[in-house]
């Protein structure tokens, strides 16, 4: 099928941004709805995207959003709850409400993106709730809408809050004490996921299918971290906290003003975060190392960096 026009839910968030550019650059009308239009600056100015407030919990807006729509991707998606309840209703119930408004305006094509791992028995309350809403874009497939799924692993770019949270930590602090050192996880670049999400679009063969999105390598948290301490040439000692400390800390963290963890998260990282299969052959490119791109971000906010800067713009 030819995609002319899309409402992408969740568009204006990290991912997001990356899937309506890519859009926009071949010429699909885009509709994202926001709550927050002025979040959404660097889209309002894309030639073919309209960025409009809404609340898309609201049914009776969410219709109105994806009437006259050729397909919907949904990627909403919150890594901590602000309260109980969050996370289903976000990852579950909007889901369902998105699967009502296709059916309900005739959209023929449904794409979402959920998390690698998802399952109505995992430990997080995150990973059961992404399940649910996975559970309610294959029930539309039922009612003649074409819906494609999507299992990425962390997700990492320029504008990230993985690698780069812990590039924060590493300028900030001596040591970093480590939780759950040894979970394990195969980033995905950000421009990767994007690009199969665009690509599935009109492609008759990812019709129904479920595809988990994988880097090229598998990494434990702890030679992330110890990674990104090399990429911006410091040298901080890595302390690995055992499974009780590492619940601990999650515990203490909830407290902070920022929720750089919770035990949620913790419990997130008791699934190995890879994928069981090779990146998926339909998309027709291999994913990006870390080790290309992560560098190219991370070093930009680096003394030394900025010496390098100054001297190619001094042409020495």
């Amino acid at each position: 099928m030819k995609v002319e026009s899309v409402c992408v839910i969740g568009g204006s968030g990290f991912l997001g941004g990356h899937v309506v550019r890519q859009l926009a650059t071949e010429g699909i009308r885009v509709r994202v709805p926001t709550r927050h239009r002025e979040r959404a600056k660097q889209l309002i100015l894309l030639p073919t995207v309209d960025v409009v407030n809404a609340d898309v919990h609201e049914p009776r807006t969410l219709s109105r959003l994806v009437c006259g729509m050729d397909a919907v991707i949904s990627m909403a998606g919150i890594l901590h709850q602000r309260r109980a309840g969050d996370f289903s209703r976000v990852h579950a119930d909007l889901p369902r409400k998105i699967v009502d408004a296709c059916r309900d305006q005739g959209v023929p094509r449904l794409l979402h993106v959920s998390a690698l791992k998802a399952a109505h028995d995992a430990p997080s309350a995150y990973l059961r709730s992404k399940a649910g809403g996975e559970q309610q874009v294959r029930l539309a497939q039922g009612s003649g809408i074409h819906t494609t799924i999507f299992r990425p692993s962390v997700i990492f770019g320029r504008e990230d809050s993985f690698l780069n949270l812990f590039a924060v930590l590493a300028r900030v602090l001596p040591v970093i004490l480590l939780a759950s050192p040894g979970a394990r996880f195969q980033p995905i670049f950000v421009g990767d996921v994007a690009r199969a999400v665009v690509a599935s679009l009109g492609n008759a063969q990812t019709y129904d299918q479920n595809f988990e999105l994988c880097g090229p390598k598998v990494y434990t948290l702890q030679q992330l971290v110890q990674y990104v301490c090399s990429v911006l040439e410091l040298e901080r000692p890595v302390v690995p906290l055992n499974d009780r400390l590492s619940y601990l800390q999650a515990r203490m963290m909830e407290w902070l003003p920022v929720k750089l963890m919770t035990r949620d998260n913790y419990l997130s990282m008791k699934v190995d975060n890879v994928c069981d299969c090779p990146f998926p052959a339909a998309f027709g490119f291999e994913p990006t190392p870390i080790e290309s791109v992560v560098p190219l971000y991370l070093r930009e906010a680096t003394p030394r960096s900025r010496y390098r800067g100054f001297r190619y713009r001094a042409g020495r």
